[in-house]
């Protein structure tokens, strides 16, 4: 629907509520609902479906109805086939095709529509811009994934914290929420990686996480131009930017694609592991691959900036500390930058995005987001400062730069 016409109902509707009539507040929930979907993005859908918000009775999210139902849809194929359907399907054609029965089905999908992630008229189910974003395969995995993995660690941390004095857990430790739903005692990442399909399921979640939002190295985010480009000294390192645990590289490309010819050389450094798997399409790389380990000293001296993106909220204070001790020695004073992509969450006015992924980095990993007073003070354990925080609306990470105090 569109946005505007929403908000011209809920003025009118504000009216009426105004005038206390009998049904305008019911009615501007609704209407309040149907713009959130309407201005929501699928990556914004999902971590509000599925790991906003935990729920005790449910042992879920706090919208375990739609949560279950979408999960439900993936494997019946659901949303695919009203994409394919130009002029929608009526009950009785999408149980056929899903091999759902008819009325439970209707149903279901009657809740999704309820929900305003599907319409329903002229006798038919139809789809949504957001069920035929939800329809792509890095959506469908997104949905399993946070599905079967979080739905139990978010929604067992009541159950968790009673039995644990309602303490905090071990940071980094292999005794947290995540361990205890799960029954494991392997850390979050070892356990996705010790089972492929999950991992498969996680990379995807990774790549729609932040999609739809600005990058770090866009020019109204931060400007690479003036801070990175502008004082570049070859003489110093041919070394612009240091990707440190870039994964496959989305950030480097992304970034070398937008900025064009550089004045010295992007390198992406990650473990052997996520190395040896890129190493094989390199026709047409525009940036340079380096196995390397973090918690080992950085071999790239003076790089003009080395970035770290939500790298440093996946570990606890003191492995942070480890991780830039091994960093510092490879800086040039007052020339090269420590950039690092991270959440800063306000105190004052915390944003759902922020809080989510903290209650996300409490029960996966026993660690947590950081404000800006933590952040300095990690950095200024290695002999960092803060030089300035760099932020986007609607982006949940900042930019930090730092360099050597």
């Amino acid at each position: 629907m569109d946005p505007f016409l929403i908000l011209n109902q809920i003025a009118s509707t504000g009216k009426a509520f105004k005038e206390n009539e009998p049904g305008s507040r019911e009615a501007l929930i609704a209407h309040s609902r149907a713009l959130v979907a309407a201005l929501e993005i699928p990556s914004e859908f999902i971590q509000r479906t599925f790991w906003a918000e935990p729920n005790e009775q449910a042992q879920t999210v706090l919208q375990p109805a739609q949560s279950a139902i979408i999960r439900l849809a993936v494997d019946v194929h659901l949303f695919q086939h009203l994409q394919e359907a130009a002029s929608g399907l009526s009950p009785v054609a999408l149980s056929e095709k899903t091999g759902v029965e008819v009325d439970l089905l209707a149903r279901l999908a009657r809740h999704l529509v309820a929900m305003n992630v599907l319409v329903f008229h002229s006798g038919a189910f139809h789809s949504t811009a957001l069920s035929n974003a939800l329809a792509e395969e890095r959506y469908q995995h997104s949905i399993v994934c946070c599905y079967e993995n979080s739905r139990l660690a978010l929604g067992g941390l009541p159950t968790y914290f009673k039995k644990n004095a309602y303490r905090s857990p071990t940071p980094g430790g292999t005794d947290g929420p995540f361990q205890d739903a799960h029954g494991t005692d392997l850390r979050f990442f070892d356990w996705i990686v010790a089972a492929p399909p999950r991992l498969q399921l996680f990379d995807s979640f990774m790549s729609v996480y932040r999609a739809g939002k600005a990058n770090w190295f866009e020019e109204k985010f931060y400007p690479v131009s003036q801070r990175l480009v502008c004082g570049f000294d070859a003489e110093i390192s041919d070394g612009l930017l240091v990707d440190i645990g870039g994964g496959r590289g989305h950030d480097v490309t992304a970034f070398v694609a937008l900025h064009g010819d550089l004045p010295g050389k992007v390198v992406l450094q990650d473990r052997e592991p996520v190395i040896a798997s890129i190493l094989d399409s390199a026709e047409g790389r525009v940036f340079e691959v380096q196995a390397y380990d973090f918690f080992t000293p950085q071999p790239v001296k003076g790089a003009r900036a080395y970035s770290l993106h939500s790298i440093l909220h996946d570990w606890c204070d003191d492995d942070c500390v480890r991780i830039l001790e091994n960093l510092v020695p490879a800086l040039v004073r007052g020339y090269s930058w420590v950039l690092l992509n991270e959440i800063v969450i306000s105190e004052e006015k915390p944003t759902l995005a922020a809080t989510s992924m903290d209650m996300m980095m409490l029960s996966h990993f026993a660690v947590r987001e950081r404000t800006e007073v933590e952040w300095e003070e990690i950095l200024a354990r290695v002999g960092l400062r803060v030089v300035r925080i760099y932020n986007y609306p609607g982006v949940a990470e900042s930019l930090i730069e730092a360099q050597l105090a």
